[in-house]
């Protein structure tokens, strides 16, 4: 929206908010059009675990928490003269894939099912068992699986089955990002690069359907046949049906009450983002096929860009449109590696746990190998070369 780095004298003065909706808190930021941060603030928000293998947030949290963070950067901004009046567009990304079940007006019927949440194990074996053969599965190491329960369609199968009133009475099922971009313009649309890593479709085949204007039906890159193996046709009429691609502007911009929520201009233009993880990709310059970043947090990720789509046993895609409308992704990976440092250091010290820094200065002092004792990254399931959910 601001144009290439070192363009124009008419982006001077022009500034844009980046949200990042992470597993543990949202962090807003003002970045100047050279990309150089001006300001950040971040705000924190709870995580429950009910049940084991269970992860859940309250939706309404995030939203509260990214008007906090971004009043804050605004703030701090405005310290160092940038006005909200500078800022020129917005754009958000969210963890993935975090589904939530919305009612006709796009209030949250229960706490998010989070990305990590892998209740859905017992799904993932009967979409592989029921869809077998299907084109959509070839993501899932062509064909062979596993699935992994953090994508859309298991964890849409467990709340139909386990939660059958709350399906029903659903009139969105969607991910956070979605959610969070419906509170900001009122608009209700997928990202294309959430549809094609987590949903089970042909992201570049439902772009090119939509654009045609042509109606729902055969060849619009949903999964229907896959859908409808496992009984769960009525997910196609719940998922939004406009899909944006990232980058391109959601509506009309923001609304009223978002403006004055967060302290920005009403219409301020809001660009599709997509999953924390490949809107990294972006960050990192990798945007080239050929290209491959490792991307760490909570989890991490290897995620490797192709122009060609390709399948292979123990990867995940090759995604069509993923993160962008020319690009195809790869995936491999693991869920625990930041959150299993982050057990560890509570399970050391509680509230008085020691820093980051602290413990690296303890490891340091032991020889690699740490005297024998081993650690599994299988907290949290395994995603890549053998994903198993539990």
């Amino acid at each position: 929206l601001l144009g290439p780095r070192g363009g124009s004298s008419s982006a001077q003065g022009s500034y844009v908010v980046g949200v990042d909706h992470g597993t543990e808190s949202v962090r807003a930021a003002v970045f100047d059009h050279e990309g150089r941060m001006i300001a950040s603030a971040s705000s924190a928000y709870v995580t429950s675990f009910p049940e084991p293998g269970y992860a859940e947030q309250n939706p309404e949290d995030w939203w509260s928490c990214m008007c906090t963070a971004v009043q804050g950067a605004l703030a701090t901004a405005a310290e160092a003269g940038v006005s909200a009046s500078m800022i020129k567009a917005m754009s958000v990304d969210t963890t993935s894939c975090t589904v939530v079940a919305l009612d006709a007006g796009g209030n949250p019927l229960r706490p998010c099912l989070l990305w990590m949440d892998a209740r859905s194990a017992e799904q993932t074996t009967e979409i592989l068992e029921k869809g077998a053969g299907d084109p959509a599965l070839a993501v899932n190491c062509d064909g062979e699986g596993p699935l992994s329960a953090e994508w859309m369609v298991p964890k849409s199968l467990w709340l139909k089955q386990h939660e059958p009133d709350i399906f029903d009475a659903a009139a969105t099922i969607a991910e956070a990002q979605d959610y969070i971009n419906f509170k900001l313009t009122g608009r209700m649309v997928c990202s294309t690069c959430s549809v094609a890593t987590r949903w089970h479709w042909d992201a570049a085949a439902a772009l090119e359907h939509d654009a045609k204007g042509l109606p729902p039906g055969p060849g619009d890159g949903r999964p229907r046949s896959l859908l409808a193996r496992i009984g769960l046709e009525s997910l196609l009429d719940k998922w939004p049906s406009t899909v944006v691609a990232m980058g391109e502007p959601i509506g009309e911009g923001l609304t009223a009450e978002a403006a004055e929520a967060m302290g920005l201009p009403v219409g301020l233009p809001v660009a599709q983002g997509g999953a924390d993880a490949f809107v990294g990709m972006l960050g990192l310059g990798v945007v080239q096929p050929g290209q491959l970043g490792l991307i760490t947090g909570s989890s991490h990720l290897h995620l490797c860009l192709s122009k060609n789509s390709a399948n292979a046993p123990g990867v995940w895609g090759a995604y069509k449109c993923a993160p962008l409308p020319d690009l195809n992704m790869a995936e491999g990976g693991q869920s625990s590696t930041g959150s299993t440092l982050r057990w560890l250091r509570g399970l050391l010290g509680g509230d008085r746990a020691p820093s980051y820094a602290e413990l690296d200065a303890e490891a340091a002092k032991i020889a690699p190998g740490a005297e024998g004792l081993m650690a599994v990254e299988t907290f949290q399931g395994s995603r890549t070369v053998r994903s198993n959910s539990t």
